[in-house]
């Protein structure tokens, strides 16, 4: 029987955390440990860093997501390993495991095989518990809008208008939306509320762009919780909220310093979902990384259109970091799938079906290389049951349109797997690069930023909207807002908003759904689709097979 991910991670040898942070230069008086083998590295520590040079940047996407997974960080890992393997001086950023997905469908996020960040059974838990103090955050502030309003409301609120939302680290469909401050006049004013998960939450958003404490604590006071009346907007700073939740954040801010299976650093910090939020590890580990070593391998969530896209025209219009080269992450399964097979069928060659299926992954290409001007190259992340015939048909397609796929084993065979693709990575970043592209330019109105998104990116014909999401928006560009980016909520599993459109659709319709202001995280969020922001449980969840033994092991994870 084959070993599972958490049995290969738990007979591992792991190093003390002292010895990674050495490798990088991080002195011990810097490090804040959370047992042996993960640490936070301290802002003190970071703003050394701010006069290096940055080193090379490797932004990790995929093609659209399929439900057999692409493993997009395990090829992370397998490649940063890689590097280190050749030579390079690397590190990987991941973002945080939500414990939703741990506990739902998707189960751990750790990467996989031997291609894995250690301590994985920590990391997919309770980890540092960053995601309790934004969920103590996002719901202290919730606490005290009802407490202001319970006490005179001094500021006006309209409680038919407050936009915030309580959150959970958990999928909960039951919380979606829900009635608060029953039982009478000593529990407040009766108004409708819901929950979103945590890593969809704004403050998550704001965690991950803050550049430093005095950034997270200006945005946090800039969030708009409410309107009055009158639709005059009440923040967070109007509430003094915002001083309370920065030194709930505080510890939270400094990255987690992990390790690979094979020793290479790893900072894992921060999670926002890239189909809700958008999708990206800290800006603070990234930036950090980039300035301790020559090659950093970040990922951005699901498939170039949702996490790349956002990692683009939101963190990089915003803070000036440029990816060096995009690895694209396919598989023969998911080529497969997008070709029309079905998921019980994918395990056998069908290379006619792979071949329609790869104009999905020459969408995403096209968008990375011409929207975007980003170099590719695309990684095959291997199975045992891909067949030479779909490899080279897979291989094939990726050439007819001038990108180098290379095959990587690295799940099977941990960094050795995957040294090939290191070296194609290497060669590119030597490369002269094209200045950054975005999608559309600062200066477009936030209904013309959604059109550009669909149309250049989903292959959309256009964008509708109900008259009062219309209006919605209208007001958004009027009272100042248009300059900021725009973030779209919308399935990962298509370029649409039907997740049963496969392949690479034009002429669909995206509709926005809702409109929500995050004004700390300084972007416009549009929901499209049945997209949910607080997800549910499949109707077995993974939680049914995690367990612990008599000796305290974590067992069932996956």
């Amino acid at each position: 029987m084959a070993t599972s991910n958490i049995e290969i991670a738990q007979q591992a040898d792991l190093w003390p955390i002292g010895r990674i942070a050495a490798g990088l230069g991080i002195p011990d008086e810097e490090l804040e440990p959370y047992g042996r083998y993960k640490a936070k590295v301290s802002l003190r520590h970071l703003r050394t860093l701010c006069g290096k040079p940055r080193g090379r940047l490797v932004l990790m996407t995929a093609v659209s997501p399929t439900p057999a997974g692409e493993g997009k960080t395990t090829t992370t890992v397998g490649l940063g390993d890689a590097l280190t393997r050749i030579g390079e001086r690397a590190m990987i950023c991941l973002r945080e495991p939500a414990l939703g997905p741990v506990f739902g469908m998707k189960g751990g996020a750790a990467g996989g095989g031997y291609a894995q960040v250690v301590p994985m059974e920590d990391i997919n838990l309770h980890f540092t518990g960053d995601f309790s103090a934004i969920g103590i955050a996002t719901n202290l502030l919730a606490a005290l809008i009802d407490n202001h309003v319970h006490h005179g409301n001094a500021l006006g609120i309209d409680v038919r208008r407050v936009s915030w939302r309580r959150v959970l680290d958990v999928n909960d469909r039951a919380l979606r939306d829900a009635v608060i401050g029953l039982g009478g006049p000593s529990n407040g004013y009766p108004r409708e509320d819901g929950f979103d998960i945590v890593v969809a939450s704004e403050v998550m958003a704001i965690f991950c762009l803050a550049t430093d404490l005095a950034d997270l604590k200006e945005r946090l006071g800039e969030i708009v919780v409410a309107y009055t009346r009158d639709r005059w907007p009440v923040r967070a700073r109007d509430l003094q909220a915002h001083g309370a939740m920065a030194a709930i954040l505080r510890d939270a801010l400094a990255p987690n310093l992990v390790q690979t299976l094979e020793h290479t650093p790893a900072f894992v910090h921060g999670g926002p979902f890239a189909n809700i939020a958008h999708g990206c590890n800290s800006y603070l580990a990234t930036d950090s990384a980039l300035r301790m070593a020559d090659y950093v391998v970040t990922e951005a969530g699901f498939g170039a259109d949702l996490g790349a896209e956002k990692f683009v025209d939101i963190l990089c219009r915003t803070t000036g970091l440029r990816p060096d080269v995009a690895v694209v992450v396919a598989t023969v399964r998911a080529m497969k799938y997008h070709g029309g097979v079905d998921v019980a069928d994918l395990p056998h060659e069908n290379v006619a079906a792979l071949e329609r299926g790869t104009a999905n992954l020459v969408r995403h290409l096209t968008t990375v290389r011409e929207t975007w001007g980003i170099a590719a190259v695309v990684a095959i992340n291997h199975r045992a049951e891909d067949t030479d015939a779909e490899i080279a048909a897979l291989v094939a397609a990726s050439e007819a349109v001038g990108v180098t796929a290379v095959v990587a084993r690295h799940f099977a065979e941990g960094g050795a797997g995957a040294e090939a693709l290191a070296r194609e990575v290497v060669r590119l970043c030597a490369e002269p690069a094209d200045a950054l592209r975005f999608t559309y330019p600062d200066d477009a109105t936030l209904w013309h930023k959604m059109s550009a998104i669909a149309t250049r990116i989903y292959g959309a014909s256009e964008v509708t909207a109900s008259t009062a999401v219309r209006a919605q928006i209208k007001r958004l560009q009027d009272e100042g807002y248009g300059g900021y980016p725009v973030c779209v909520a919308k399935t990962q599993y298509s370029f649409s908003t039907d997740p049963k459109l496969r392949g690479a659709p034009t002429g669909h319709v995206v509709d926005i759904r809702e409109v929500r202001l995050a004004a700390g995280a300084r972007f416009v969020v549009m929901i499209c689709g049945d997209i949910m922001t607080m997800p549910g449980l499949p109707a077995v969840p993974a939680a049914n097979t995690i367990d612990v033994d008599e000796d305290g092991r974590i067992v069932g994870l996956f």
